[in-house]
């Protein structure tokens, strides 16, 4: 198992927890964005195609 051969500065620490949030972040206002356009049905940027598949029942017995 790979182990740091140094201690990491809590600054470096920090900006790169920060880095990683602010991508996080960025991939989650993305997501609230297509879900509110399609809870609207307000979808301009993209086409949704929904599929609805009848699911038969049987008896074999």
């Amino acid at each position: 198992m790979a182990v740091p051969k140094k201690k990491m500065s809590k600054s470096k620490r920090d900006s790169r927890k920060c880095y990683w949030k602010k991508k996080v972040n960025g991939k989650a206002l993305l997501a609230i964005s297509l879900a509110k356009s399609l809870s609207t049905n307000n979808n301009t940027s993209f086409v949704l195609i929904k599929q609805y598949r009848s699911v038969s029942l049987h008896n074999n017995i």
